[in-house]
């Protein structure tokens, strides 16, 4: 699978970045994917029945070209979307340049750029987290957090066919089991949540497919879509930061 990791494990020198050829490579064609994707907004939903963000200062990690920073704009007290990779993060600036409680940083995933404390919602979708490995970016989400506040991690459902099924195809290793138990360990309520994508027309359903998956499996995929919909599942992990001390 070409696609799927958008953020990075760490932040500005290059041997530390784990690239998002999707994206990176093709930020037109993954606009248009944005656009399409959780048509109906029961992943908005769900992400706001367990933890509105109306009034709280939001961290967005792995915010790419800052497609969903406006949303949370529009209720969030102030927003901070952190990228490594510097095209998207400009992208991110000049999208957002208007609105004068956002801001977009160049950072990690687990050292970002910013203070202690500072965030009631660290919020990373299908971002860098493929479960075990992410620890150091778990950490560091807890360090801006304020006490009560939440880490809300969206990744993609891959036991929920059709785009699970493709997604395991490319990714042979990836065990979609142990990443739910890893994040149970961690101390993570589970959420699944079935969407809808859905294109404008075929061409655009068909160039998605081609940057997300290796050309075998977008083949495949292309071939098993007659349509211009495709369902997608995904799984929403939050864990809230202790308000208090927490005894062993």
């Amino acid at each position: 699978m070409r696609g799927f990791l958008r953020a990075a494990i760490s932040a500005l020198h290059p041997v530390d970045v784990v690239p998002s050829p999707n994206i990176w490579h093709w930020p037109d064609v993954y606009e248009m994917e944005n656009r399409a994707q959780d048509a109906g907004g029961a992943l908005w939903r769900a992400l706001r029945a367990e933890c509105d963000w109306a009034g709280s200062d939001v961290v967005d990690v792995g915010c790419g070209d800052g497609f969903h920073l406006p949303v949370f704009a529009a209720t969030a007290r102030s927003v901070v979307g952190v990228e490594p990779h510097p095209p998207l993060v400009r992208r991110a600036q000049r999208r957002t340049a208007a609105l004068d409680h956002v801001t977009v940083v160049a950072g990690a995933a687990q050292r970002m750029p910013l203070p202690d404390g500072c965030a009631d919602l660290v919020h990373a979708r299908t971002a860098y987290f493929f479960g075990r490995g992410c620890e150091p970016g778990l950490r560091e989400a807890e360090r801006v957090l304020r006490p009560g506040g939440a880490l809300a991690i969206v990744d993609l459902d891959a036991a929920r066919p059709p785009y699970g099924t493709w997604m395991c195809a490319d990714l042979p290793h990836y065990d979609p089991a142990d990443v739910t138990a890893f994040f149970a360990e961690q101390g993570f309520t589970c959420r699944r949540v079935d969407t809808i994508w859905r294109f404008p027309d075929r061409a655009s359903l068909e160039a998605t497919l081609r940057i997300e998956f290796s050309a075998e499996v977008a083949a495949r995929a292309i071939a098993e879509t007659p349509g211009l919909t495709i369902p997608v599942g995904y799984r929403l992990h939050v864990r809230r930061k202790p308000t208090g001390l927490v005894l062993p």
